[in-house]
């Protein structure tokens, strides 16, 4: 009598008829035949036909071995549609197990490690919990939401569909409105929060807002206008201190003398900025979101108001970022973008020139700020609203639903292409190259469609701070039920692309930084890109963008998958990463202005955005006229964002700053050295890059010599 029956994993169980009789009755219920006994007389059967075929004590039996005899049972007795639907039964519980057993998998490897696909999470219970939840999250849009040609492009490295474990519950990132917020307050879900009066209470507030908005979102949060909208709050506090000061000399009877007076308020009033500043640097550093899993993942935008007071906050947000954490650390956070702009902060005698210098100190030490071109071919247009960059290198302006501006919209959804995939099946066959190319890019534009049609039809109701404080454009009028197609509309769906570098060296053997052929291929590929984004724009209404990838967990997912499948190419796959976007190879030998002369060309085609860099050997902290002339070079070839990296080492025992070489604080002798770096457009500490990221820093070559 059969009594143990073996699983798929080799584990054993007890045989129970009862569930063969379950599934029977499920099945002819599904077929319109409701009957027990019936379901009860073919177990019977079945268990028959089992002892025929397994007649030994000792033999196994699995379940694999009873499912099929269950089917032939049903067809032998002239039941197809039932044995049609236990099939689909079958199969059902297959895809389940499967499901189950890869999610296993992968809660077990994240319990066991830090998970490091994104170098802001860290490795808190919290972090876990997260990790986990986007695991299954992921499953679950792989398994029954996507279609089965979009789940085997994402699963076999065609495509990347990013933040998929996010797919239908919110989008990527938001140029906050911060004016409107702090002149007429704001609730983030625990009572109304008024108007500041102060600067101290104002730069609180912003740091609130921008750990309120990021549990609504999976991406980045940011500011584009952080002097402008600080400004008013400086004059507050001017007027405050007026007050105060007033007040005490009356009340101790002494006489006011207006000149100096004057110069009191304006030092207290530089004091509390200063503090402001400080603080929100400390909080963006040490506040946490998404259940306590990471610090928000915050950018500010700021350079151009020639105010008093808009100067006076750009001034102190720098000063105060330049003398770091409390121990000296480089803060991680917020990405700090300063714009420059002819006639306001470019050349000696514009109002914020000064201003400039002081942010190019501070990025001598602390590699941000980064720098963002605002007379650049592709953001001139934009002048009047001004342009302002997000998280890794995010843009968003231009809009074919409405007004083109940078406050209340963001990217919606992103997805890559595998262009050195694409190089290499075409096997140096150009028109072959092209035909795949508009092949992917028409899939890429459906699939962001797809995803665009679940996320039109989220409620205001879904995102309490987001669509709750009218944060994106349009949604003004929308009440908690409605859907929010009329705001996300303004919103961009990007298509972003990883390893231009390697798919030129599988076209013609180089890439563009050997050959001058390979560059023209390189800017033919990706304008052809940007304009067949373009026409997706004019033939669905929507706000198509190209984006230069930041390939973070992404940089070895593809080159794993296509050296699996191709073996290894030199030049293509013989790395554990692809190059970042349209970057030239970070191993390979250039000097820095002929680097930046070949990257700056591709930034006007990559409307979604883009960013360049030159790595240097160390904080070029004794050089400003040398960083200058990069920053310099930068504009002159038509970048519109731009970085300059060089190591950052931190003895968080004493606090020395610099280049340590060993694993010994040259100055106290301890060994808890924080290394940060930047890693796609943002700060992080080297522990938790990733191994393919790691790898990556490792080879990353010196663009140290300017001829």
């Amino acid at each position: 009598m059969l009594t143990k029956i073996y699983k798929r994993d080799g584990r054993t169980q007890d045989f129970h008829e009862s569930k063969i009789t379950d599934a029977i009755f499920k099945c002819l219920k599904a077929t319109g035949e409701p009957d027990r006994q019936l379901a009860m007389e073919l177990t019977l059967s079945v268990i028959k036909k089992i002892k025929q075929e397994f007649p030994g004590e000792d033999e196994k039996v699995t379940v694999e071995d009873v499912q099929d005899i269950v089917e032939a049972v049903l067809i032998e007795n002239g039941h197809a549609k039932v044995a049609k639907s236990y099939i689909l039964y079958r199969d059902d519980r297959s895809r389940l197990r499967e499901a189950r057993s890869e999610l296993m998998e992968a809660v077990c490897t994240i319990l066991k490690e830090n998970n490091r696909e994104n170098a802001n999470v860290g490795n808190s219970p919290s972090a876990k919990v997260l990790q986990i939840s986007e695991i299954a999250s992921k499953n679950y849009y792989l398994k029954r939401m996507l279609t089965e040609a979009e789940a085997e492009a994402h699963l076999e490295g065609d495509i990347y569909i990013h933040d998929l474990s996010w797919y239908s519950k919110t989008m990527t990132c938001l140029q906050i409105p911060l004016t409107r917020l702090l002149s007429e307050g704001f609730n983030n879900g625990h009572g109304y929060i008024r108007p500041p009066k102060s600067i101290k209470t104002a730069g609180a507030l912003a740091a609130i807002i921008l750990q309120s908005n990021q549990n609504d979102m999976h991406g980045g949060q940011s500011f584009g206008y952080f002097d402008r909208d600080m400004a008013p709050y400086v004059r507050l506090e001017r007027e405050r201190q007026d007050r105060i000061i007033r007040q005490n000399l009356e009340e101790l009877g002494l006489p006011i003398d207006e000149e100096k007076l004057k110069g009191l308020i304006n030092r207290r009033t530089y004091e509390e900025t200063y503090q402001a500043m400080e603080g929100f640097i400390y909080n963006l550093n040490t506040m946490h979101s998404r259940a306590g899993a990471q610090v928000p993942f915050s950018s500010i935008n700021f350079g151009t108001d020639t105010t008093p007071e808009g100067r006076m906050v750009t001034e102190c947000f720098l000063l105060a970022y330049e003398k770091g954490l409390g121990k000296g650390e480089t803060p991680i956070f917020p990405n700090v973008c300063f714009k420059i702009k002819e006639d306001v902060s470019f050349e000696p005698g514009d109002p914020n020139y000064d201003l400039f210098q002081l942010s190019m100190k501070v990025a001598c030490k602390r590699l941000f700020p980064s720098f963002s071109f605002q007379d650049s071919s592709f953001n001139k247009p934009f002048a009047e609203e001004e342009v302002g960059y997000m998280g890794c290198r995010t843009r968003v302006i231009a809009n074919c639903n409405g007004e083109a501006k940078t406050d209340s919209r963001g990217n919606l959804s992103f997805t890559t292409l595998n262009l050195p995939r694409l190089g290499i099946k075409a096997e140096k066959d150009l028109s072959t190259f092209w035909k795949s190319l508009d092949d992917i890019l028409e899939f890429c534009v459906q699939q962001l469609l797809a995803r665009y049609n679940v996320q039109k039809k989220l409620r205001v109701r879904d995102f309490p701070f987001l669509m709750g404080q009218k944060l994106y454009m349009d949604s003004e009028n929308l009440g908690p039920n409605d859907p929010v197609e009329q705001a996300i509309k303004h919103g961009t769906l990007s298509i972003g692309f990883i390893g231009l570098a390697e798919c030129l060296v599988a076209l013609t053997g180089k890439h563009h930084g050997e050959s001058s052929e390979a560059q023209a291929l390189g800017i033919s590929i990706v304008s052809h890109m940007r304009r067949r984004c373009d026409e997706a724009t004019q033939k669905h209404g929507l706000n198509f963008t190209l984006l230069a990838t930041p390939a973070e967990q992404l940089s070895g997912k593809f080159t794993k998958i296509d050296t699996e499948l191709f073996g290894v190419i030199p030049g293509v796959t013989d790395k554990e990463w692809y190059t970042n976007s349209h970057h030239v190879p970070v191993e390979y030998h250039i000097n820095a202005l002929d680097k930046i002369a070949l990257e700056g060309p591709y930034h006007k085609y990559c409307n979604a955005g883009h960013i360049s860099y030159v790595e240097l050997p160390s904080a070029p902290e004794g050089n400003l006229e040398a960083f200058e002339t990069l920053i310099r070079a930068m504009a002159d070839a038509d970048m519109g964002y731009a970085s300059v990296n060089f190591p950052v080492d931190i003895c968080v025992d004493c606090g020395l700053n610099g280049v340590i070489d060993s694993n010994i604080c040259p100055k106290c002798r301890g060994t808890n050295i924080s290394r940060v770096r930047r890693i796609t457009g943002y700060l992080s500490t080297l522990d938790r890059f990733n191994d393919t990221k790691l790898a990556e820093v490792q080879n990353r070559q010196i663009h140290q010599k300017f001829n």
